[in-house]
């Protein structure tokens, strides 16, 4: 019988297509070395986990799971952002969400919620949703804004986008790729994406296979369309978890137009206040 950490081996192999002999020529071990850790009948030392976890390119995430099946203790930490421990890396990212002012800027977690927002997102969610619910630079707690479910679902910054089935269209490469993933929540926020209202009819479409690295996003904004797009970035190769896994998006205009129009309306949002 295989043991708990020889099946978790064996879905992470089989998630990346590869035979048991091409992880034991990467692994540079024998294919029967991999099969005998597989089925039970070899047990893995902690340094054959951290091999087979670099091999496999696996996230920190995953790196811990494979450790604890083998009954070893994590070697990656899961820190939130505003402990103590992370004032370094809190002060590099709101660096980075403030030079992207007065345009929109956020950090999520791996489910798409919005961990920290800079100012100019927050107005904007201001403006078109008649909430101020966020607070610029202030690491959010649950319950999470998830900016997935805010541009999918019927209402809200849906019907403030002007090419929404564009934008969806773009997004949903990455959504259903995430959706193969072991985790549940991320399972069931793809399913619940996908079920609502004119999504699933984009999705059958033809569209593209690859995730591109900007996403057009026309927003309408009282009588004026801005044209924007979106990138999302990460934090080069952190060491812990939580870093990992956070995505940063940006907006930029995308013409001097849109880029004088947003100026204008940014500046009459930070003297005016929220409103609708």
């Amino acid at each position: 019988m295989a043991s708990p950490f020889g099946s978790l081996l064996r879905t992470l192999r089989s998630e990346r297509s590869l035979s048991q002999l091409g992880l034991a020529s990467m692994a540079q071990v024998s294919t029967r070395h991999v099969s005998f850790l597989e089925t039970g009948r070899s047990f893995p030392s902690r340094e054959m986990v951290q091999k087979l976890g670099n091999v496999l390119d696996l996230p920190l995430r995953d790196r811990n799971a494979l450790l604890d099946a083998a009954g070893f203790a994590k070697s990656y930490r899961e820190t939130r952002l505003d402990d103590p421990s992370m004032t370094d890396v809190w002060g590099a990212l709101e660096m980075i969400l403030r030079r992207n002012e007065p345009f929109g800027a956020v950090a999520l977690d791996r489910y798409w919620n919005l961990v920290v927002s800079n100012a100019g997102y927050a107005h904007v969610h201001a403006v078109l949703t008649g909430h101020d619910e966020i607070v610029p630079y202030r690491v959010e707690t649950a319950p999470k804004i998830n900016v997935l479910r805010a541009l999918f679902a019927p209402g809200g910054l849906r019907r403030h986008v002007v090419n929404w089935s564009a934008c969806v269209r773009a997004m949903l490469p990455r959504i259903e790729r995430e959706a193969h993933s072991r985790d549940r929540k991320t399972r069931e926020l793809a399913d619940e994406l996908l079920a609502y209202e004119g999504v699933a009819a984009i999705a059958r479409e033809q569209r593209i296979d690859v995730p591109p690295l900007v996403v057009p996003v026309e927003l309408r904004v009282g009588e004026t369309t801005i044209a924007l797009f979106s990138t999302l970035t990460t934090l080069g190769t952190p060491q812990d978890v939580t870093l990992q896994e956070l995505r940063i998006e940006s907006f930029h205009p995308a013409n001097a137009e849109s880029e004088a129009a947003a100026r204008s309306i940014f500046a009459a949002m930070a003297v005016e206040g929220p409103s609708r």
